[in-house]
């Protein structure tokens, strides 16, 4: 099975990425479903039913506070060549590390962790300059919620979209 471990949002949170994704600029693609919106902290990949139990005894050893986390900025990885539209997502940096940790002897540790929500996958813009110029004029107040559980999750991809469900929640403290 098809594997990730994520903080999933409250729906507070997600009606309000809403309305952000609402003032995107024109593109072909698709706009990331509301049930959809996630922050991957670790992408596992296809693993066995053994596996998972181990991952999942792994990870609940971890002992870890709710994390405080900031919904701050909206961006794409590359402007040479748009695919992904991101909100940063501040304050799971740690949460992420010490799962790298624990997870070390499965798993190579996360080269370059960039915490963020995916709000839109784009397949083709018109005009990258005016998209990129549209999408810098987009302001909204920061977003900030408490994350109080952190999941293993399971991902099923179908032609209408990958369906997400969660494997096991692990509670912070």
């Amino acid at each position: 099975m098809r594997v990730f471990i994520s903080i999933n949002l409250p729906q507070k949170v997600t009606e309000k990425i809403k309305l952000i994704q609402e003032k995107l600029p024109d593109f072909f693609g698709k706009k990331t479903q509301e049930k959809n919106l996630h922050l991957t902290l670790k992408f596992l990949g296809e693993i066995d039913e053994k596996e998972l139990e181990e991952i999942k005894e792994k990870l609940k050893e971890i002992n870890f506070s709710k994390i405080k986390c900031t919904l701050d900025s909206i961006g794409v990885f590359s402007e040479d060549f748009i695919r992904i539209v991101w909100l940063h997502l501040s304050g799971a940096e740690e949460l992420q590390r010490e799962i790298d940790k624990k997870l070390q002897g499965f798993f190579k540790k996360e080269k370059r962790f960039m915490s963020h929500i995916t709000i839109a996958r784009v397949k083709k813009i018109k005009n990258k300059e005016k998209f990129l110029d549209e999408l810098k004029k987009i302001k909204f107040n920061e977003i900030q919620y408490i994350a109080e559980s952190f999941y293993l999750m399971k991902s099923d991809l179908k032609n209408t979209g990958a369906v997400h469900m969660p494997l096991a929640e692990f509670k912070l403290r």
